[in-house]
């Protein structure tokens, strides 16, 4: 093999290896589901030191909420990231005192990421805190249990196939007819939401409970 031979054989595996993430498969979203009642929702996988991540949190919240569905949010903090697993056991502790609070704190990280980093976040949290009365205890999640939910977020979505945060599906509750379709254009993400909800099944009607009959009056004897 001649040496202009060995140079292309290069070029070619060096183009080959610049080209495999775009070339990955896509996460599979299949075993995602909306929560009970809901026929539609919008799933994200996030890191909160993500910048993206910060881009895609209002545009998720404003379209769930121009088309009334829900936002199922799951924790993929990057290995990369130094502070964003910190941040999520932040968020979990939020979410105990209530969704919206849990919902909000995200916000407010991404809001204020850029003037983020390891040594001040518990600081910033600590203001968040304070200013929704929900103070945080000095040892934060002390038997591991908010820990532990994101590692199983976090293993869920290595198991799925995530390559990127954030990952964004929208998901339908009628199985195979209404499979998981990962938004990777969010200018499109009110489309796809439309076009699930005209697959996706309505909810059933709950059966209002069977009148009871009053007992029958007894005759008054005589």
């Amino acid at each position: 093999m001649n040496t202009l031979a060995k140079r292309f054989i290069h070029i070619a595996a060096v183009f080959a290896l610049a080209l495999a993430p775009a070339m990955s498969h896509a996460a599979d979203g299949s075993q995602l589901k909306p929560p009970p009642g809901a026929r539609v929702a919008i799933v994200m996988f996030e890191d909160l030191e993500c910048p993206d991540c910060a881009r895609a949190y209002p545009v998720v919240w404003d379209a769930a909420k121009k088309h009334n569905i829900p936002v199922v949010l799951h924790d993929f903090p990057l290995q990369a990231h130094p502070w964003s697993f910190d941040a999520a056991v932040f968020a979990r502790y939020f979410d105990t005192k209530s969704e919206k609070l849990g919902d909000d704190f995200r916000g407010y990280i991404f809001k204020n990421q850029p003037q983020i980093d390891k040594s001040n976040l518990r600081q910033y949290a600590d203001k968040f805190a304070n200013d929704n009365k929900a103070p945080i205890p000095f040892v934060l999640d002390s038997d591991g249990q908010l820990k532990a939910k994101i590692l199983a977020d976090r293993q869920m979505g290595t198991q799925i196939g995530l390559q990127h945060t954030p990952t964004i599906f929208v998901v339908g509750n009628g199985g195979p007819a209404t499979p998981a379709v990962e938004v990777e254009d969010r200018t499109k993400l009110d489309q796809i939401i439309e076009d699930m909800l005209q697959k996706a099944p309505a909810a059933p009607t709950a059966k209002k409970p069977a009148a009871k009959k009053a007992p029958a009056k007894k005759a008054a004897q005589k």
